[in-house]
């Protein structure tokens, strides 16, 4: 597939969550623009990437650069949801105007999200002390 040059990286905290409706939703979507079918995005197991133009055929990027990649976890945290955790845009896709939220956004518009309306991971505070620490005897 070749070598991309990273100009950005960043890990979604708390992640984004998407239930099992909305990730079908999302995922049909993707599915519709797909590269090889005349749109720009290429949904795999673990990563939705972005590229600039369709593909010249199934497996056959032709001109098409990537723009960015964002990172998914199907099944996480529940059965049917998907965990987005992680966006990388390339230097191609900061040199086209796109950045973390841009990516993130177009993905999810399809369901009415974007990255700061996206559900999140619940995160909890850690205990206020170690509960298997145990003090050393004097």
């Amino acid at each position: 597939m070749g070598v991309f040059s990273v100009a950005a990286s960043e890990v979604i905290r708390p992640a984004a969550i998407l239930n099992e409706r909305t990730a079908a939703d999302v995922l049909a979507w993707m599915q519709n623009n797909s590269v090889d079918a005349g749109g720009q995005w290429l949904p795999t197991a673990s990563l939705w990437q972005r590229y600039d133009a369709p593909w010249d055929g199934v497996d056959d990027r032709g001109a098409a650069r990537l723009l960015g990649s964002i990172a998914v976890v199907y099944g996480q945290p529940g059965r049917h949801e998907i965990t987005i955790y992680k966006v990388t845009i390339t230097q191609r896709g900061v040199d086209d105007g796109w950045d973390v939220e841009r990516v993130c956004d177009e993905a999810l518009a399809s369901v009415g999200l974007s990255l700061s309306t996206v559900p999140r991971a619940q995160l909890y505070p850690p205990p206020a002390r170690d509960p298997f620490h145990v003090a050393p005897h004097s």
